[in-house]
């Protein structure tokens, strides 16, 4: 018993009056008079009326709400005792008065009357007062909802933050500050996130019945996800450090989040949604909760960093590092939200580009890495996306030197997902001496950077220019004599590398005659299904005879080698030129 309780039963001992019952409660034992107690608790007092015997009297009551310390409270106001209320014990004073049925009935100013009288002028009056009951009043179900406590307490709660929600929301709007919503819910968030899931649930929906607007809930969700799931071992490939029980606490007050998310776009942030997502997969929550967040992030797909969709896999049998799945199902919700708004950015899809080209670059280096999840997820960015083919260039260079025992027809599949006439110079550069990617690949990458050179100057080996006017300076014309130098250079450098590639290619020929069959392209290679080979002879022959004829050889001086002059008949217009 506690101090209080002896106390109690030491004053009802020092009484001249024997006690003539003995209750029995929640292993506990109280030796009292029948008299006050049958006065006014209509309980005990139906338990005295048809005694087997006038001897001692003895009740047990198993389950009284409060156990011992409630019966102990009932007690002391059947004796005239005096204590305190407070909105700590009045949800117990109420629910054990109403149990032992101290009504008018029995006592004028009984304690279910005195207990009213407290919650209605004091206990509900504020909110910190109503919550504190609320949160109380949860111990003593199904008790609580029988006298409508609970009811009671979240009613007045979304009363007073609605009220108090719109007056605030309407000064902040007068002082054109209410781009930030935080500020709005802030003074109540802290009181409420100490509910129970259940409740607080129940609080939030009676709130938006009441005039709350959905999207403002916003704030007060990140608080209590950021309570309840604080802990969780998000990353490493460690096994899960939280007992069946306590996942499973988790569990339900994730999901319950998730489905109090508001419906409006751009209402959560990203990274709050990634976070939430990461553990619905750690706690394995249900499916539609998963897909829920995943179709919350596609449509904001273009605010996202790339630690948001960074998402390890929770796997612990030596899985893939990353969920590439759950980011492809992500990319999918992103394509169909484009596809039903009429009023896409462009800098929106090209920023998804760039973040799903960093995500594969992120993931390449993974061995465990599947080529077919790799391409899959590849296929998905949209050919609008892409500004450049560098991305998508790096991301295959990596994947490349982490998957080094591909097979050939691997390595050309993957690189197909490229498109290499996209490639800058600084990456044509770098592919045309890369000996990871497949000959075919590097022949591409020297054919459209030669292509681009031709492209960039005249017939007559000058940079094609806009007319300018005639006082152009030297200035102007000293950089552009630069850039030609430079650019016969590299037209030198393109035919040496492109020689060698032949060479290659038919070393390779000769090598692997034998162990192809008749009639496949370029020395049995096979191209991808999507893709038609080119012929061997057509494409090697015309490429090096179109070379030779759209830029010759030049000496660095700019003067045409002796060797090659005359190769070209000259036009009727100017045979018989005297130039």
């Amino acid at each position: 018993m506690t101090n209080s309780m002896e106390k109690t039963s030491d004053w009802l001992f020092s009484q001249d009056i024997p006690s003539d019952v003995t209750v029995h409660t929640g292993g506990a034992s109280f030796s009292l008079h029948k008299f006050p107690l049958v006065s006014k608790c209509g309980y005990i007092r139906k338990m005295a009326s048809n005694p087997k015997d006038s001897g001692l009297l003895m009740v047990e009551i198993p389950d009284i709400p409060g156990g011992p310390e409630g019966f102990e409270l009932a007690a002391k106001f059947c004796y005239g005792i005096n204590f305190e209320l407070s909105t700590e014990n009045i949800a117990m004073v109420r629910c054990v008065s109403e149990f032992l049925e101290m009504t008018e009935d029995y006592a004028i100013g009984n304690l279910v009357t005195r207990s009213e009288a407290y919650l209605n002028e004091v206990g509900l009056k504020t909110l910190a007062g109503s919550v504190s009951i609320l949160q109380s009043s949860v111990d003593f179900l199904p008790m609580a909802d029988k006298v409508k406590l609970i009811n009671r307490c979240i009613d007045t709660i979304a009363f007073i933050v609605t009220k108090e929600s719109s007056a605030s929301t309407g000064s902040l709007v007068s002082s054109s500050c209410s781009s930030h919503p935080r500020a709005v819910v802030d003074w109540w968030a802290e009181d409420l996130i100490v509910l129970r899931i259940d409740i607080f649930q129940r609080v939030l929906l009676a709130m938006i019945s009441r005039g709350f607007k959905q999207y403002a809930l916003g704030p007060i969700l990140m608080l209590y996800a950021q309570k309840c799931l604080r802990g969780l071992e998000l990353y490493g490939k460690s096994k899960k450090k939280i007992n069946s029980k306590q996942e499973h606490e988790k569990r339900i007050v994730l999901e319950t989040i998730v489905s109090l998310l508001p419906r409006e776009r751009n209402a959560m942030s990203v990274s709050f949604l990634s976070m939430l997502l990461q553990a619905a997969i750690y706690l394995e929550t249900t499916m539609a909760c998963r897909l829920d967040l995943e179709n919350r992030i596609g449509l904001q797909l273009e605010q996202a960093a790339l630690d948001d969709i960074l998402i390890p896999s929770f796997h612990f049998d030596g899985d893939t590092m990353f969920d590439v799945d759950t980011i492809q199902r992500v990319m999918m919700n992103y394509l169909e939200y484009e596809l039903e708004t009429t009023n896409n950015q462009e800098n929106d899809m090209e920023k998804v580009g760039k973040l799903m080209e960093s995500y594969l670059a992120e993931i390449a280096s993974d061995r465990n890495l599947l080529v077919s999840k790799f391409i899959n997820l590849s296929e998905h960015i949209p050919e609008q996306a892409k500004v450049s083919e560098d991305g998508m260039y790096r991301a295959i260079d990596i994947f490349l030197k982490a998957h080094p025992k591909l097979s050939d027809t691997e390595r050309k599949k993957v690189c197909s997902l490229m498109d290499c006439q996209k490639l800058s110079r600084e990456a044509c550069a770098h592919a045309a001496q890369n000996d990871r990617l497949p000959v075919q690949t590097v022949v591409q990458v020297l054919y459209y950077e030669q292509q681009r050179l031709r492209d960039t100057m005249d017939g007559s080996g000058q940079i094609a220019v806009e007319p300018t006017t005639t006082t152009t300076t030297t200035t102007t014309i000293r950089p552009l004599s630069d850039e030609l130098s430079q650019l016969k250079k590299e037209n030198q450098d393109l035919k040496f590398e492109l020689l060698k590639m032949k060479m290659k290619l038919k070393e390779v020929e000769r090598s692997s005659g034998d162990k192809f069959a008749a009639g496949s392209p370029i020395g049995g290679i096979r191209f991808s299904a999507d893709k038609p080979p080119l012929p061997r002879k057509s494409f090697i022959n015309s490429l090096s005879k179109k070379l030779g004829k759209f830029t010759p050889f030049l000496r660095a001086d700019g003067v045409v080698p002796s060797s090659t002059r005359g190769m070209n008949k000259p036009t009727k217009d100017r045979r018989h030129s005297m130039s």
